[in-house]
């Protein structure tokens, strides 16, 4: 556990469920976990006791769904087979877009006849990016770095290949679907769930919070651990996501400190707004490192070794690539640096 970790609470303790089985966190909330194929090796999902809508009779509702592998199919079947004891899904609520959140949503939905429930921002990026369309798909990256300083070859024919990434981890996304929004009640079994919508990390992700059991789903607005990955991306290449991922942190400020926070990676915690202030003072540290390097003309390549001090690979590479560039476009639409593209094609930027 490392300093920050110590001032939050874990109410499990270690406990962490093994796949194919799930710990109960809450009246009517079971916490289970799904292999990843990353150096971030699971996510946690939720099973919310529910009801069928018109019979009332006893079901399930799941937040977030794993990527389509064969290691989450056959986690999802030893659920199936004991823990749901024989209820059926009712829906899958998908917090966002991401495959580890909504991989297996229309194999799930498809095998219970359960509809899938997302924000439209979620649900219409999710069905963009599974089909691989132009901007969106994931060689699209390549031209989008490289302006921004990415010369390396290897890495460059790496990111080049990874057009059916998405694809290959989310092969398909329902038809259809119901829209959350931010504000609205969802009723859920016993209880109501207030959806809080966030922006930065995704394009509308929605948490989820019940009051009555003083419980916050967060997905990945809220971790323990690591901070949630903030990138400017090449389908919305002037974006300020870490401008909408800090104030969209404001949303949960009349929570209360002591709900019970139920994070998409790490463990269920106590500590809500501790945990956000150490989340801004982090970002306020890596502003300032980037502000001081920006003494200098600097392209976002230039500026990841500065933030990552680690070997990184493709995948890591492409998200850190944009996180320093979410760091300097705060920045330069703060008017605090100004950037200027070079002759070489490069995308620079220094403290004015």
């Amino acid at each position: 556990m490392n300093p920050l970790e110590s001032q939050l609470q874990y109410p499990l303790g270690d406990t962490v469920p093994a796949i194919g089985t799930v710990t109960a966190v809450a009246d009517g909330v079971a916490w289970l976990r799904m292999p990843l194929p990353f150096a971030l090796d699971h996510i946690n999902l939720w099973l919310l006791d529910d009801n069928d809508a018109d019979t009332g009779a006893p079901g399930w509702t799941v937040v977030d769904c794993g990527v389509a592998t064969d290691a989450t199919r056959a986690g999802w079947e030893a659920i199936f087979a004991g823990p749901m004891v024989g209820r059926p899904l009712q829906r899958v609520l998908a917090t966002h877009c991401h495959p580890d959140h909504i991989g297996l949503a229309d194999w799930l939905g498809q095998r219970w006849q359960a509809p899938l429930w997302a924000t439209a921002g979620e649900y219409a990026f999710a069905r963009m990016m599974s089909a691989a369309l132009p901007g969106v798909d994931g060689s699209s990256a390549v031209p989008h770095f490289q302006r921004h300083g990415l010369r390396d070859p290897d890495m460059l024919d790496k990111m080049a290949s990874r057009r059916q990434y998405y694809p290959s981890l989310v092969p398909s996304v329902p038809d259809s679907y119901h829209r959350l929004q931010d504000g609205q009640l969802v009723t859920i079994g016993a209880h109501q769930w207030q959806v809080i919508t966030g922006f930065g990390h995704a394009p509308e992700h929605a948490s989820l919070y019940c009051a009555a059991l003083n419980v916050l789903i967060s997905g990945d607005m809220v971790l323990p651990r690591i901070s949630t990955n903030v990138s400017v991306f090449a389908v919305e290449p002037e974006a300020n996501p870490l401008g909408l991922y800090l104030d969209s942190l404001g949303k949960f400020a009349t929570l209360p400190d002591d709900v019970l926070v139920l994070p998409s990676h790490g463990k269920p915690f106590r500590g809500l707004h501790t945990r956000i202030a150490q989340l801004r003072q982090h970002h306020v540290e890596r502003l300032a490192e980037v502000m001081a390097a920006c003494a200098q003309w600097q392209s976002a390549a230039d500026i990841v070794p500065i933030m990552f001090k680690r070997t990184l690979d493709a995948h890591q590479l492409s998200f850190a690539l944009g996180e320093a560039l979410a760091h300097l476009h705060k920045l330069w639409q703060e008017g605090i640096v100004r950037r200027e593209m070079g002759a070489d094609g490069i995308m620079r930027f220094q403290r004015r």
